[in-house]
């Protein structure tokens, strides 16, 4: 199974339904940050506007995007950039200082990169550099990876010099979304609710 599906939503009122699209969104994008800090520094209310895209092609609810401020963190990045199996193995990376941001070393996890930031990774610290050459490595996806089995398009990851360029901020597109997630817009759009309603 590649993508979650929506908790059943059917029997619960409108409050029950926004809160349950916060905590299964939340516990997917940065589950270590707390309520608090998520409110202040990432979660807006003021979403951009979007063409409404076309019949064929309708544009995704824009709050898809509940969770765009997140994608400048480092560990986002160095984990969507696929240089690690997960954000935890991601932020030990940042903090044992193997990843540096425009050539200096950065052991905050936490930091936001900007448009055009350089990322790049000690190639001794990821993983799937450390086999011995010609060896084959053991693959097996893990449950509800297929959003994280690609780089984003706002990224440009070169894997022979373990660099990463933030090139800008996801985008909602019509028929999709830029940001990684096993979740339809939908449970993002009542998650966005529930955060517009109680901030």
């Amino acid at each position: 199974m590649a993508t979650k599906e929506i908790p059943n939503l059917n029997t619960k009122t409108l409050f029950q339904q926004r809160w349950l699209a916060k905590r299964e969104t939340r516990g997917y994008h940065g589950d270590d940050i707390t309520e608090r800090q998520f409110k202040n520094k990432y979660f807006t209310s003021k979403l951009p506007t979007v063409n409404a895209g076309s019949e064929r092609l309708p544009h995704p609810p824009v709050q898809v995007l509940t969770y765009a401020a997140m994608e400048r963190r480092l560990d986002f990045i160095v984990f969507r950039s696929n240089f690690c199996s997960s954000i935890y193995a991601a932020r030990q990376l940042c903090v044992h200082g193997k990843v540096k941001v425009n050539g200096k070393k950065l052991a905050f996890p936490s930091h936001s990169v900007r448009d055009g930031d350089i990322i790049s990774v000690d190639p001794q610290a990821v993983e799937m550099l450390k086999g011995e050459k010609g060896t084959e490595l053991s693959f097996q996806p893990k449950p509800f990876s297929q959003p994280f089995l690609f780089v984003p398009e706002y990224l440009e990851v070169n894997y022979n010099t373990c660099e990463t360029v933030f090139l800008r901020a996801p985008i909602s597109r019509p028929g999709r979304s830029e940001i990684p997630s096993p979740f339809p817009p939908e449970l993002h759009s009542l998650a966005h609710e529930h955060y517009t309603r109680n901030t």
